[in-house]
């Protein structure tokens, strides 16, 4: 796709960037209502059986997701057209899903600002290195990320990590505003749930908190990992790297039924998303289905998502991800290659 293209593309995705108040009222009220019925029939079920009560409260984690999604596109200016309604509330949203609103909003900034650039990864996004970086590194560091991949460790431990550590904390360096917010958002996580714990007793709030919570991390790092995590996904250097190829070649659309396209707010349509930040989740589809030239963005499905677990390591040679499997004959290739280069030659000798 040449630049005039890739600027006529850009415009049309744009023009579906115009926030719409009644839809965004629409979607509070569908998304805030149902969490809230969900969270009060959790309790309510506690005293007839735990067992009923999990299945509820996990049910009431995908809402969480949806309104994630909100926050999200809070943070983007572009779920309201009033900037301090997006602020209040995306703050609002944050609290709910544990996310401080400009600590993630900075980093999520420069997430979309240098997805799949070789030379700016590091904030925002999930650890990915390269072949010829996981052969230069020390073993400690391999064996870090061999850790850090693994999904027991990335989805399980993950969502502890992320509401437990990484957003209670301000980065080093942040600006007061930024501080601030993410003090306001902990006092404000402490003061509802304590008064929920002084309601209902800790048992029940435990009971029905953790699912929701640990529910909604999973599947949150889940689609955040898998749409940018696929076989031929885009990674190029800082001189070759172009905005609206890793917009539409990094990102995948992830067709997903009916029922998860609405409760995760339609984010499967990624590679839109990336292209415009601006549009508004309740606009992505739209754009996507008027859109010609963004239908030829890689597609993956429920079931072939699923392939994207093997993936630890991007081949840049191939601009191709691969598994630690695969890279083993590559580092005995290597060792080999080390090994020969050391002997003297026989002309020498």
């Amino acid at each position: 796709m040449n630049k005039a293209k890739q600027k006529e593309l850009k415009k049309n995705v744009a023009s579906y960037a115009k926030p719409d108040n009644s839809a965004g009222v629409r979607q509070l009220l569908n998304t805030f209502v149902p969490f809230i019925l969900l969270w009060y029939l959790a309790y309510v079920s506690y005293s007839v059986s735990v067992w009923l009560t999990i299945p509820v409260a996990m049910i009431a984690g995908g809402f969480v997701i949806r309104l994630f999604i909100i926050f999200h596109d809070c943070t983007h200016q572009s779920f309201m057209d009033n900037q301090k309604a997006n602020r209040i509330i995306g703050t609002i949203t944050g609290i709910i899903t544990l996310f401080p609103f400009d600590k993630w909003k900075r980093s999520h900034s420069i997430h979309h600002a240098t997805s799949g650039n070789l030379d700016k990864r590091g904030t925002g996004d999930i650890w990915v290195m390269t072949v010829e970086e996981y052969f230069e590194a020390p073993l400690k560091t391999r064996i870090a990320y061999r850790i850090y991949r693994n999904p027991i460790v990335m989805f399980g431990l993950g969502p502890i990590y992320l509401f437990l550590i990484s957003n209670r904390f301000n980065r080093k360096g942040a600006k007061r505003k930024e501080r601030m917010n993410t003090y306001v958002t902990n006092v404000a996580i402490v003061a509802i749930y304590s008064l929920l714990v002084w309601a209902i007793g800790w048992q029940a709030f435990l009971l029905i908190q953790l699912p929701i919570l640990y529910v909604s991390g999973v599947l949150g790092i889940w689609l955040f990992y898998v749409q940018h995590q696929f076989e031929d996904s885009y990674f190029e250097d800082e001189s070759e790297w172009d905005f609206v190829k890793a917009a539409v070649d990094g990102s995948s659309y992830y067709k997903l039924p009916k029922v998860l396209q609405w409760v995760s707010g339609n984010i499967g349509f990624h590679h839109v998303h990336h292209l415009s930040p601006r549009v508004p989740n309740y606009n992505l589809e739209k754009a996507h289905d008027e859109t010609p030239p963004l239908h030829h963005a890689t597609t993956i499905t429920l079931k072939t998502s699923l392939e994207s677990i093997r993936f630890r390591l991007y081949d840049t040679k191939n601009k191709t991800f691969i598994s630690f499997k695969e890279v083993k004959p590559l580092m005995k290739k290597q060792r080999m290659a080390m090994l020969d280069n050391k002997r003297p030659s026989l002309q020498q000798k």
